[in-house]
């Protein structure tokens, strides 16, 4: 893995730092677009990608931020009983705009204003989980009391 990094990994890494943390953001050879593609390039399991996908809040129009693990997929009717909140599909020019990074390097911190956020539970199961870092072949490794602790989110059963 490289440490040469671009300037959406950067702010990333800034953030990391300034909220004292240690976590090192790598880019990596391959892509990590997708879970799979990503979990190949780094030589972990899939379960082991902290996804992190942008939808609406369907009711106040903004930016919600649910990290999921990487074999999971997001139940909504889970995350509406759970949180109360109904996900409605975020299309890219909206994620890039509220967020500020583009689908498949959407990282779980260092957002262009605070995003509300869901975590899936199932990443407990985990000492180490891995986040993208603003591009899609950009990572880093936390853990995921970490991952809570930066994102402040509130941690739910979501897989479908």
């Amino acid at each position: 893995m490289s440490k040469e990094l671009k300037a959406s990994p950067v702010k990333v890494q800034e953030f990391l730092s300034q909220h004292g943390q240690d976590f090192v953001v790598q880019q990596v050879p391959g892509s990590t677009r997708t879970a799979e593609e990503a979990a190949e390039s780094i030589g972990c399991r899939v379960s082991q990608i902290a996804k992190s996908l942008i939808f609406k809040h369907g009711e106040t129009g903004e930016p919600v931020l649910v990290v999921a693990s990487g074999t999971n997929r997001v139940c909504a009717d889970k995350v509406r009983e759970a949180t109360g909140i109904v996900l409605k599909k975020a299309d890219a020019s909206f994620v890039r705009e509220k967020v500020g990074y583009a689908i498949g390097g959407v990282p779980p911190v260092a957002h262009n204003a605070s995003v509300q956020t869901i975590l899936d539970q199932d990443l407990h199961q985990y000492s180490e989980i891995w986040a993208a870092a603003g591009t899609p072949n950009s990572v880093f490794r936390l853990n995921p009391r970490h991952l809570g602790e930066l994102t402040q989110g509130q941690w739910v059963d979501l897989a479908q």
